[in-house]
């Protein structure tokens, strides 16, 4: 018995598939990829920090004295790694520092040698906005600086900002004082007023020390010292309504009342 011959492979072949592909394209031609090709970024920019290693002299007002120009100049570039635009800011940092002394000398010349902090913010406000080179694909730098004066003119400034500084501690510390025998002063006189009514507050000021109760037995002598004078002009009036023969007159009435309460008040009244 024979074995009867494989049959052929189930798998449809790709090739009869081509030519219909190829038919049906020819008809319908196919839809172009929606596939979107790559575009071009747009170039990154690359900044770098640069400190100048040392200041630059610019004249201040009367060529006596310089300032010292200590500047920081950001350099930007496109298409360029951090590593060359850095390799080209260190070959350029001799023409940024002439760019910036030009800048800067004639405003140096016009402020006086101790006015340091007013050409830094003269100066700062004449550079903001502003990049060298202005044209060009080249890296471009803005700068920006901080002012000393010359070690000369610090010297001679040295004291009088230190008597400045005492003169304003010596203040502040005098307005302290001053809040503190005020909050004080308020206090006590609270305490003496309380007291002065009350008939024990002599002894019973000794609890709290004997310089108080010495200062308190003075405070209430001198507030009684003023007091009899008064008193004898209440008297006198008194004295005048009845040697002229008046009566007890609402008038009188009203002055005896009056002279009463007040000795009252003030421990004066006469015992017999």
């Amino acid at each position: 018995m024979t074995t009867p011959p494989a049959a052929p492979s189930s798998t449809p072949s790709s090739a009869p598939d081509q030519p219909a592909r190829r038919w049906w394209h020819t008809v319908f031609p196919p839809a172009p990829s929606t596939i979107a090709s790559p575009t071009l970024a747009a170039p990154v920019a690359v900044s770098f920090r640069q400190e100048a290693p040392q200041p630059l002299l610019v004249p201040a007002k009367g060529d006596a004295f310089d300032f010292r120009l200590y500047a920081v100049y950001v350099w930007t570039a496109h298409r360029m790694t951090f590593e060359e635009l850095r390799f080209r800011a260190e070959g350029y940092l001799t023409w940024a520092c002439g760019i910036l002394r030009e800048q800067a000398v004639e405003l140096a010349r016009r402020h006086e040698p101790h006015r340091s902090h007013e050409l830094e913010q003269a100066l700062n406000a004449h550079l903001s906005g502003q990049r060298w080179p202005r044209q060009g694909t080249a890296p471009s730098f803005t700068a920006q600086v901080r002012v000393s004066p010359d070690e000369r003119v610090r010297e001679r400034l040295r004291p009088y900002w230190e008597d400045r500084i005492k003169l304003e501690c010596d203040h502040e510390l005098q307005k302290v004082r001053a809040r503190q025998a005020d909050d004080l002063t308020r206090r006590w006189c609270a305490v003496l007023q309380n007291l002065e009514g009350d008939p024990v507050t002599m002894h019973a000021a000794r609890l709290t020390g004997e310089q108080f109760a010495e200062v308190f037995r003075r405070y209430v002598a001198e507030r009684r010292e003023t007091v009899p004078e008064l008193v004898e002009l209440l008297r006198e009036a008194v004295r005048g309504h009845n040697d002229l023969n008046m009566g007890p007159s609402e008038y009188t009435q009203a002055w005896d009342a009056a002279l009463r309460t007040f000795e009252r008040q003030h421990g004066l009244v006469e015992r017999g």
